[in-house]
């Protein structure tokens, strides 16, 4: 059985549980919407998924009833000592079949039973792109991933270069699937409803990612760079990158790319041949440049 509204508050005043703009909590109270979620994410009987933010469980008893396996991971207290409890209340016949992992899921490094083959999460807003790329990273055998985020992330993680919201989280999220806008999700469907609207995303696994013989956090670094200062031409973007404007330059132009252009007209391709170049690759090695995501 499926948690709808009334069910949602019951556990949660059971629990004590008042969602927190902390941690991003937003729960689903709807369960046509979290069918929806799987019917778009196309879990089968076979695949093994992997669940982030589970909440008090509405979307992963929807999971359990079609997945081979499902891993929630929870960051809460409260939230993961309570979430086996009703799965095994609501769906006794699947509870073999759920593993609860009780940590954050940004640092999260290996799971319980079979890898995941599709990673389907109502992600929590403040921690969606980084979590989201953490677990690209650390779980190769990820086919299929589809999230439910922010609107503005949706838009951010789906853009196309060219796009004025075409940034870090796009190319990144590009050096790993083909993503893809998978559809819209109203504010009433949440319990406290958000003042900002969700949307779905989906992300299919390149079979390979872009050929390069530079390592995928020099690529990263390179993006990391050039959104840095996105309004500056990337010959002057990446200078510190670089080492110099004319390293930058040299870079570029050996990667067949203007050192006019801007990071956001670049692919993920392109950004990987200009790694390629970097000054002294292949001698020895700069330090790279500290990560970022939220560009």
């Amino acid at each position: 059985m499926l948690l709808g509204p009334a069910d949602v508050r019951e556990l949660a005043g059971a629990l004590g549980v008042r969602p927190t703009k902390q941690r991003g909590q937003n729960f689903v109270i709807d369960p046509n919407t979290v069918r929806r979620i799987v019917r778009t994410a196309q879990v089968s009987p076979d695949d093994v998924v992997l669940e982030v933010g589970p909440g008090l469980g509405s979307l992963t008893l929807a999971l359990l009833r079609t997945a081979a396996h499902v891993t929630a991971v929870e960051i809460d207290d409260t939230l993961a000592a309570a979430l086996p409890a009703t799965v095994e209340a609501r769906l006794p016949e699947r509870a073999a079949h759920f593993s609860l992992v009780h940590q954050d899921a940004l640092r999260v490094s290996r799971l319980p039973g079979p890898a995941p083959t599709a990673l389907v999460a109502n992600l929590p807003y403040n921690v969606a792109v980084p979590v989201l790329l953490h677990l690209l990273a650390t779980f190769p055998g990820i086919e299929r991933t589809l999230v439910m985020v922010q609107s503005e992330v949706a838009d951010r993680l789906a853009a196309a270069p060219g796009s004025k919201v075409y940034g870090v989280p796009s190319v990144k999220a590009a050096w790993y699937c083909d993503v893809k806008r998978a559809g819209a999700i109203g504010r009433s469907v949440f319990w406290p409803a958000p003042n900002v609207d969700s949307g779905l995303v989906s992300l299919v696994r390149r079979p390979h990612p872009p050929r390069t013989t530079a390592g995928r956090e020099e690529v990263f670094a390179v993006v990391d760079a050039a959104f840095a200062q996105r309004r500056k031409t990337l010959r002057a973007a990446l200078a510190g990158w670089a080492g110099s404007g004319a390293a930058a330059e040299e870079a570029l132009r050996a990667a067949g790319v203007s050192p006019k252009a801007r990071g956001e007209s670049l692919t993920v391709a392109e950004f990987a041949a200009i790694a390629e170049h970097r000054p002294g690759a292949g001698t020895a090695e700069r330090p790279l440049p500290r990560p970022s995501d939220s560009n």
